[in-house]
This record gives C-alpha cells, sequence and structure tokens, in this order.
C-alpha cells in the first residue's frame, strides 16, 4: 500500500549494510548499543515530549486489543522514546555521565498532514529504519556533547562520499522539546533537492523534568570535611541535592533516505 515499501536481493542487503555500518561506527565511537523495545507505553511518550501534541502522527494499539503497564500503548515513532526512558525516575551519579547509547530499530509514523506529499518511493514512509543516538548529560557538558553528536553524523555521510549541507534551526523551526537542533540534508540529484537525513537536537533539562531524570553532583571538596566535632567525631559531608540531567538525540542516520542517496 501507499507509503509501504518491500526491498528485495541486493537493494535488501545494501540497506542491511548500511544499518550495520551506522551501528558499528557508533558503538566503536563509545555508544552502548541497545536493542529496545518497539511498543511503549503513553508515559514514555509523554516524558520524551511525542504526546500530546503528535498523537495523530502515531500508531495506537487498540486498548481493546492490548495495553502497556495498563496504558495506552504505540509503537515508537523513533528509538529516542525507549532510550531515553531507560532512565526515567532514576537518580544517577554524575561519575555516570554522559551515557551514550545507539539502536537501530524500525520508526513507525502515520505522516499526518502530510497528505499528497512523496507518496511514492523511499523518501515518506510509514516504516523506516534508523540508527537512533541518545545522550544523557549534565548541564555544564551538554552544549559540548550536542556538537559530538551532530559531527558523529556528519562523519557517517562524508564517509559514504554524500553531499550535504548543515543547517542551524531557528527558534520558530526548532522541534517543541528542543532548546538548540541541527539539521543535516542530504543532496539528492533526481529531485535536485536537499533532503533531511539527520535532525540532532538539544532538549536541554525539558525531557528530564518531564520524565523525572535526575543525577547527583559529586560532592564538593570541603577544607574543614576533616575537622572534628565536639566529641572527637569527624563531620559528615553533606550530600548535594539531585539536579535535573540533559538529554540529546539524533539520527545516526536514517536508513531509508541514506539508501536512496546511496542509489543515487
Amino acid at each position: 500500500g501507499a507509503r509501504f515499501v518491500s526491498l528485495t536481493g541486493d537493494v535488501a542487503r545494501l540497506e542491511r549494510a548500511i544499518s550495520s555500518y551506522f551501528l558499528d561506527r557508533a558503538s566503536q565511537k563509545g555508544y552502548t548499543e541497545v536493542s529496545p523495545p518497539l511498543v511503549v507505553s503513553r508515559t514514555a511518550l509523554e516524558g520524551t515530549s511525542q504526546l500530546p501534541k503528535f498523537e495523530d502522527d502515531l500508531f495506537k494499539i487498540m486498548p481493546d486489543s492490548h495495553t502497556c503497564n495498563g496504558e495506552d500503548a504505540f509503537l515508537i515513532p523513533t528509538a529516542e522514546v525507549p532510550l531515553t526512558n531507560m532512565h526515567a525516575g532514576a537518580i544517577l551519579e554524575e561519575s555516570e555521565l554522559p551515557i551514550s547509547y545507539c539502536a537501530l530499530t524500525p520508526c513507525f509514523r502515520a505522516e499526518a498532514g502530510s497528505y499528497g506529499r512523496d507518496t511514492r518511493g523511499l523518501i515518506r514512509t510509514h516504516q523506516f529504519y534508523k540508527v537512533e543516538l541518545v545522550k544523557i548529560t549534565t548541564a555544564e557538558t551538554s552544549a559540548d556533547e550536542h556538537e559530538k553528536l551532530t559531527r558523529h553524523a556528519q562523519e557517517c555521510l562524508e564517509e559514504l562520499k554524500i553531499p550535504y549541507r548543515k543547517m542551524r534551526l531557528c527558534s520558530g523551526d526548532v522541534g517543541f522539546s528542543a532548546q538548540h537542533c541541527y539539521d543535516l540534508e542530504a543532496w539528492l540529484p533526481s529531485t535536485g533537492e536537499y533532503r533531511e537525513i539527520s535532525s540532532c537536537s538539544n532538549t536541554g533539562d525539558f525531557q528530564a523534568r518531564r520524565m523525572a531524570l535526575r543525577y547527583r553532583p559529586a560532592p564538593a571538596a570541603d577544607a574543614n570535611a576533616d575537622e572534628p566535632k565536639k566529641g572527637g567525631k569527624k563531620k559528615k559531608a553533606k550530600k548535594p541535592k539531585p539536579v535535573l540531567c540533559h538529554t540529546i538525540n539524533g539520527s545516526g542516520l536514517a536508513v531509508g533516505r541514506t539508501l536512496v542517496a546511496v542509489l543515487e
């Protein structure tokens, strides 16, 4: 049907090779590979801010068929959702950060509001493979980690010799949850235009606040910590209060659109 495709033979093998290349490259760069669930709950999607705004763009599982922990269940629109939610409600230690995850999954999108656009070919489909990159960081390091993640996606394009451009989005184009976003757009000769192949976003503490994802800063060195109190007992250093993490995500890369660029 429209927006669903089947690949066979050499093209199917090329898609698998591209997927493995992106995943292996991310692992070599220090990302921990994850095989996450493809069905998530409403709470998980609210945590990463796909809900409530983008519900029409999601594939929902009928509640009289199945639910997820008693909640509405959905197919994932991106691996960002299960990867970031792995630490929902957690208090991490600063020494654990940054955490870097990568995952290859199918992504499911209804493409609501795109009627009549890209109805043929591999550019806009209801199901497509993507390697997702996710980082959980401190506020102080999130800007640098965002640049590193974006640069990783750029290197994938450069190693495949795909012409592209890097676009820094203005505030009116940045997604609902992001505070800073780069789009990487690959050149497609057949249509004579650049098309998005990766979007790399720094969401700051927006997602972390929604899913209660925090970390405890390392205690500052206290010059008086070793001074004994009255009675000869040493002072016990106070633990710093937990603060919100920052989360970063991006495609590294969208496999279907990379396949198109490589074939062209």
